[in-house]
């Protein structure tokens, strides 16, 4: 078995038990994808910002999710909180590479 088999098999495990443990458990993670994220926010912006912005999309994308939720029925039509959250800081990503001083702008307030 190769390394990479072997660490998208821990991964899946770990992430099941942990989900488990959090009780949310038969969520659906797309391991890849949140490496992915993880990945580009560390190039565009600091590798710090990797495990931070993961954190803040799940959040953002939890707390769209129970809001619907909680609007009843019909309030989940549209795009999907994780997607929508991902693209957001993806989005951010892209401007943080493309910036001058590779840091991300601030946003208007």
């Amino acid at each position: 078995m190769d390394s990479r088999k072997d660490d998208d098999e821990v991964l899946d495990t770990w992430s099941r038990r942990l989900a488990e443990e959090l009780d949310i458990g038969g969520l659906d993670v797309d391991i890849h994808a949140i490496l992915g994220l993880a990945g580009r926010a560390a190039h565009a912006v600091a590798r710090p910002a990797a495990p931070v912005t993961t954190f803040l999309v799940g959040y953002a994308a939890g707390r769209a999710a129970a809001g619907r939720a909680a609007a009843g029925p019909g309030a989940g039509d549209g795009e999907d909180p994780v997607q929508a959250a991902t693209a957001v800081a993806l989005r951010m990503c892209r401007d943080a590479q493309s910036s001058e001083d590779g840091r991300p702008e601030q946003p208007a307030r």
